[in-house]
């Protein structure tokens, strides 16, 4: 077994109908990431033991309390640019566990001239670490994968489109703490491990994975964190508290939660959620899982969230609002269309408020619908070029759905 190898697998253990424009207005409009100008640790020792799940009561749509996963209701997300935290998807592969902040530490080593052990205090300390709050938006890799149950049927968490969220995070640089780690020379990988405790293959593990080396130090316009705040607030449990990475522009699945280790690598990590799980693959054989390569950027993608799928209508014009994600990297949205029935004829929507790389855009359109209108279409196209396909490709797993959103409606 890799020395670094044998280091992580000993898991720590640990007892829009309407825009609100005011919203917005708070925001920078030239740049995605700021400096605080305040200390954190203040508000943040206020939160020692979460262990409520933070979609109690009826906010989320919940597909599973143990593990807790949930999603909100797609008009929930018109609501404002920056989800609310109580909006705000929840995806998890083992219960939140129960942390004491005041004795948590990060343990950070491998490929490093000096091993580091920070408390939560240390790294909210602006004067030790910088503390950067960074606006992006987290997707998970399984977001809309129900629709692909009308080709095969697909397990997992049977995710809609509202596996997704927007928010401004705040924390360390993951950059920073790698310098003062000092990176040795060969370093091409980070990797995160989790102190959740995931039921694998007869013994127990922690939801893990790694990015690299040059996306952990680079992206000068939305930086990786490690966060310790959501929205201006305390990492609640379920979404990670009290440490977690944060990596714009990547699938759900590399923000690690509950972070407890770093490691400096010259490979990516064999963790299960790397090395094997979150791949696309067809038929599932160990040679096609060994293959393929691990999901790290986010796809290009748009949604219709109003009106509701299967909604009634009148006939004439109807306004149709949704979001779009540019493609993970400093990339935005560039034009969103949206057309009826077989999407033959596609008309431009109207794109709505901040543009900013690693974010999502809300857009919206007045479309004419007659008797025979039977669905929605919208489709997006980002700063790159990228288009979406008009049609799903099938994987076992569920994952990165972009096709052309299709949302049914009756009109009469």
């Amino acid at each position: 077994m890799h020395p670094q190898e044998s280091q992580l697998s000993s898991t720590l253990s640990v007892s829009q109908t309407a825009l609100a424009r005011r919203r917005f207005l708070q925001l920078s409009a030239t740049a995605a990431v700021g400096v605080l100008a305040a200390p954190l640790r203040s508000v943040l020792a206020q939160r020692t033991l979460p262990t409520t799940p933070s979609f109690a009561g009826t906010d989320l749509i919940v597909h599973g309390q143990d593990p807790p996963n949930a999603e909100p209701a797609l008009e929930h997300l018109l609501e404002s640019w920056i989800t609310p935290n109580k909006y705000f998807y929840v995806r998890s592969h083992a219960p939140s566990p129960k942390i004491d902040r005041k004795t948590f530490r990060l343990q950070v080593s491998g490929l490093v001239e000096r091993e580091l052990s920070l408390s939560a205090d240390e790294l909210a300390d602006a004067e030790k670490f910088p503390q950067h709050e960074v606006t992006a938006t987290m997707t998970c890799a399984g977001n809309r994968r129900a629709e692909y149950n009308a080709i095969n049927k697909v397990g997992g968490v049977q995710w809609g489109a509202g596996a997704i969220g927007n928010a401004k995070w705040g924390g360390a640089a993951l950059a920073d703490l790698l310098k003062a780690a000092g990176v040795k020379e060969g370093a091409k990988h980070v990797w995160f491990e989790g102190v959740d405790e995931i039921s694998h293959n007869g013994g127990i593990i922690g939801f893990g994975g790694s990015i690299p080396l040059e996306t952990a130090l680079g992206q000068p316009q939305a930086p990786a964190l490690v966060a310790q705040t959501m929205n201006g607030e305390p990492l609640t449990a379920d979404h990670g508290f009290p440490l977690r990475t944060v990596v714009p522009g990547f699938i759900g699945a590399r923000s690690v939660k509950w972070l407890g280790k770093i490691v400096v690598s010259d490979r990516p990590s064999p963790n299960h959620y790397l090395a094997t799980a979150y791949k696309l693959v067809q038929e599932g054989t160990d040679a096609e899982w060994e293959s393929a390569e691990p999901l790290y950027r986010f796809p290009l993608n748009s949604v219709i969230c109003s009106p509701a799928a299967g909604a009634t209508v009148k006939p004439g014009e109807i306004e149709v609002a949704g979001y779009a994600l540019p493609s993970g990297g400093p990339n935005t949205i560039e034009r969103v269309e949206v057309a009826t029935n077989d999407g033959r004829i596609f008309r431009p929507a109207t794109l709505l408020d901040l543009s900013l790389p690693y974010c999502w855009r809300f857009w919206k359109a007045t479309v004419p619908v007659t008797p025979r209108t039977k669905e929605i279409v919208v489709r997006a196209i980002d700063s790159a070029g990228n288009r979406q396909p008009r049609k799903m490709t099938w994987n076992l797993k569920g994952y990165m759905n972009n096709s052309l959103y299709h949302s049914p409606l009756q009109v009469e």
